[in-house]
């Protein structure tokens, strides 16, 4: 699936990109078609790069040849690679890669949703399977990738997951860049000033500076997805406090089991029903996997992963039962 949204921050931010996409594969491959990542230039030699279509070898000569089309020593187009005899690679298959050159006036051209259509090298006619893949995505609202003689059409859809994390301290890097490469998500990183974020904003993260960020509150979608983790225990418990009044899908708040039992008691003073409360989860992840930023960070991200509620609470022992600090 094409993340439109992805490209769209690539393309603002570096101005000119190249797409590498699997338009098919035979036999054993590292991912499979779909799978897609973008390459940009900067100031160092290799510049820089999100998404991933499999990694090691296959990976690294795919971001060369995109870089290469961005320097304009080689062209768009469709390349086959037999992954053992060509890249000494073991999966033993091989992938069809097509790259494509995107700025602002291509960019143009993508829908916003639907079937998005185009040859990937000339062709004078479009084949009949695209065709028909274009017939049924219009006819049944069913879109699925296909690729035939040259031409992709492949299905362009919104992200499935809003997730807004508040506060840009410790743990919210640590949250937005191990979240940021994970498909299907619209990330929205919110806290008070410019300099709180991170020097670099991952691909994909969308940032907002807000002096009073409870401001911020009613633009969130219903079905959000929510982490609290900022500076401020006031500020914490406001969002607490707001976002039950505003309605959420799932809300996270780090702290410790003692912090929670105050806010608890707080927020059914204000009125709150016990059930709804409840549906804030405090602590968040595994507070067994450690209290470092990237543990935290990372059992979050695990639990976004799991079939259940996306941000889960942990039993919290005595001795985990000390405030984290971000």
């Amino acid at each position: 699936m094409l993340d439109r949204a992805a490209l769209d921050q690539a393309v603002e931010r570096h101005g000119s990109v190249v797409r590498v996409v699997i338009c098919a594969h035979q036999g054993s491959s590292p991912r499979g078609a779909g799978a897609a990542m973008l390459v940009w230039s900067d100031l160092s030699d290799r510049g820089g790069q999100s998404g991933s279509v499999g990694g090691g070898a296959l990976e690294f000569e795919a971001a060369r040849r995109a870089r290469a089309i961005l320097s304009g020593a080689a062209e768009p187009g469709i390349e086959r690679q037999a992954l053992g005899p060509n890249l000494g690679q073991c999966c033993g298959g091989a992938v069809t890669l097509g790259y494509e050159r995107f700025d602002a006036g291509a960019l143009a051209e993508v829908p916003r949703t639907g079937l998005f259509a185009r040859p990937l090298s000339p062709q004078a006619e479009m084949p009949l399977a695209i065709r028909r893949a274009l017939r049924s995505a219009r006819g049944e609202g069913v879109a699925t990738l296909r690729f035939a003689r040259g031409w992709l059409a492949e299905p362009v859809a919104p992200p499935s997951r809003a997730v807004w994390i508040w506060g840009a301290g410790h743990v919210g890097r640590a949250l937005a860049s191990t979240l940021a490469p994970l498909p299907g998500l619209s990330i929205t990183w919110i806290d008070t000033a410019a300099d709180r974020f991170a020097p670099t904003i991952p691909n994909g993260v969308a940032t907002r500076v807000a002096r009073d960020p409870l401001a911020l509150i009613p633009a969130a979608p219903a079905e959000a997805e929510h982490v609290i983790l900022t500076y401020s225990h006031a500020l914490d418990f406001d969002l607490c406090h707001a976002l039950l009044t505003h309605g959420f899908k799932s809300c996270g708040l780090i702290g410790s089991a003692s912090k929670w039992a105050r806010f608890r008691n707080r927020l059914r003073g204000l009125g709150h029903a016990p059930d709804e409360i409840a549906r804030i989860s405090c602590p968040i992840g595994d507070p067994a996997l450690g209290k470092h930023p990237q543990e935290i960070a990372i059992s979050v991200a695990a639990a976004f992963l799991a079939p259940r509620t996306a941000v889960q609470t942990q039993p919290a022992s005595r001795a985990q039962d000390r405030e984290i600090h971000r």
